[in-house]
Formats: C-alpha cells, sequence, structure tokens
C-alpha cells in the first residue's frame, strides 16, 4: 500500500518518516542507528538509504562544469590492506580512485583501472579548463600536460621528500583522501559493488560541507521524486 509522499515515487513510509530518514543521514548515522531511531526496518532503510546514495550518483555523473583554477590531481588506493612487497602504485587488490580537487572548493574522483597516462590525461581533460593551474605530485603519468595546453604545471617529488614548495602542493586531495578513508572505515565488509556509491556519497558530503546537507537533499527530492 503506497502512502502519499511527495519526496517518493510509490512511497510507503510517510513524509514525515522520510523526512526523519533524511535528517539522520545527513548526520552521517549508520542504517542499524537510523532503523533504531526510526522503528523503521533494517531492510528497508537500507532501501532507501540505496536509492539516495544512487540520486547521488547520478548527479555527479550529469555535472558538466569544468573545474577551472587552481586544481590538485593525485590517486589513491582504498580496499584490503597493502600486500607484502607491493608497494605505492603497484598495490595489489585495491580499488583505484582519482581525484581533482578545486581549491576551497569541490572535488570530483572516479574510478579507474590503472594509473596510466592516458588514463589520467583523459580524466584531466574531461573535467578540467585548460586555464587552469594543475598541481600533482611527480608521477610520470601526468608527463606531457603542457603538450595538451595545460601550460602552467607545478609538482612536487615526493620521493624526495618534498611535499610543498610555495603554491606547488596537492595537501587538499590528499586531506579528502584522508577524510573519506576514515568516514568509510564504519563500512566493515562493504560489498566492493557499492564502493563507488560509498565514494560519491563522501564527495557529496565534501562539496556540499558548507551547506546544511539536510535541506540540500530536501532540495532534490522536491524538485525530483526519489524512485525506489
Amino acid at each position: 500500500m503506497t502512502v502519499k509522499n511527495k519526496y517518493v515515487k510509490h512511497a510507503h513510509i510517510s513524509e514525515a518518516k522520510f523526512r526523519q530518514i533524511i535528517l539522520l543521514f545527513s548526520e552521517d548515522l549508520s542504517a542499524t542507528q537510523i532503523s533504531h531511531l526510526t522503528k523503521i526496518s533494517r531492510p528497508t532503510v537500507n532501501k532507501y538509504l540505496t536509492a539516495i546514495r544512487l540520486r547521488i550518483l547520478e548527479l555527479s555523473m550529469i555535472q558538466s562544469a569544468l573545474l577551472v583554477g587552481q586544481i590538485e590531481v593525485d590517486e589513491s588506493y582504498f580496499g584490503a590492506r597493502r600486500v607484502r612487497g607491493k608497494r605505492g602504485r603497484g598495490a595489489r587488490g585495491k580499488t583505484i580512485v582519482f581525484g581533482l580537487l578545486k581549491r576551497g572548493n569541490e572535488v570530483y574522483t572516479e574510478i579507474v583501472p590503472d594509473c596510466k597516462s592516458a588514463t589520467l590525461q583523459r580524466i584531466i581533460k574531461g573535467k578540467t579548463s585548460v586555464d587552469s593551474v594543475i598541481h600533482s605530485d611527480g608521477w610520470r603519468g601526468y608527463n606531457g600536460l603542457v603538450d595538451f595546453g595545460y601550460k602552467k604545471h607545478f609538482r612536487v617529488h615526493h620521493g624526495k621528500n618534498e611535499f610543498a614548495r610555495g603554491n606547488a602542493h596537492i595537501n587538499g586531495i590528499e586531506s579528502f583522501w584522508g577524510y573519506a578513508k576514515n568516514r568509510l572505515v564504519k563500512f566493515k565488509g562493504m560489498d566492493k559493488s557499492m564502493f563507488n556509491l560509498h565514494l560519491k556519497e563522501c564527495e557529496f558530503r565534501f562539496n556540499n560541507r558548507k551547506q546544511d546537507i539536510y535541506k540540500v537533499l530536501l532540495g532534490m527530492f522536491r524538485k525530483e521524486s526519489l524512485k525506489l
């Protein structure tokens, strides 16, 4: 039996209950905690949380505006503990994520199959304006950006214990990686197929860190109802 709910199509819970789920989700509570506080079954809560995360993912995919300004780029590795003898970009069994961060503004993340120059440069060219200033580490995958029109590309060489040279650093994107990894620790035993939803949720929370996420989400679902 469906009930009237302007935020959700074919809803089986009231608007008040849905707003309560959104409020607790915006406060970053777990599904178990939300179920306990709302008195809604855990499977139903999970169904709504997955639908919310799918909408967040959809919105991240349709954002078309190029990042312009001071852009930091970097890759990070998520997942199982490092295998002994396999370090850095050769770490086995991990999910590779590439990120671009516009200083003081927003971040964009994407799961990638490798860290080859063709892979990383395709994303940089697709997500940033050539008028931007690119900051990276010394990884060879970033070689040749100047040839694609990026006239300003500054690097720091972590292998030489260099982490900043004046305004040249990637501290912002590295800070985001720390935030994302600390947040995802609580999702122990996460199904790998769900990783991208949780990654994009981290991105969404970071990009809306100066906003009231509860109001942002409600506005999102007023504009277009959630589909279960």
